[in-house]
């Protein structure tokens, strides 16, 4: 007795839930989301009741210097994370929802296992 042929017990997997195109943006944000500290503040922001801080709150909040919190927040601004408001001299950042809710999705998906 022969085995079955491969296609009838192993499908092709053409029809996955991302196009290669979505793969590619979200690859760019878990990319910006593998450094620890753009992790960490993601997380302090996500936590606050409006989704929004001033910079300046993040600064005292992690022991950082004032040039390298502005660096990560520009870098998860231009990703599509944030958004950002001056207001006076305060520049508050806010979450955007879009992007959260897809990477949950995404994440969603697939069974989180932390070692």
């Amino acid at each position: 007795m022969s085995a079955p042929p491969l296609w009838q017990c192993c499908p092709p997997l053409l029809a996955g839930k991302l196009t290669p195109t979505e793969a590619v943006a979200l690859a760019g944000i878990f990319r910006v989301l593998g450094d620890p500290t753009r992790l960490h503040l993601l997380s302090l922001i996500a936590a606050q009741p409006q989704q929004e801080v001033p910079a300046c709150a993040l600064v005292e909040t992690l022991g950082l210097s004032q040039p390298t919190i502005s660096h990560h927040l520009k870098v998860m601004y231009e990703a599509g994370l944030l958004t950002k408001q001056r207001r006076g001299t305060a520049i508050y950042y806010r979450l955007v929802p879009e992007c959260l809710a897809t990477l949950r999705e995404v994440l969603a998906t697939t069974p989180l296992a932390l070692g």
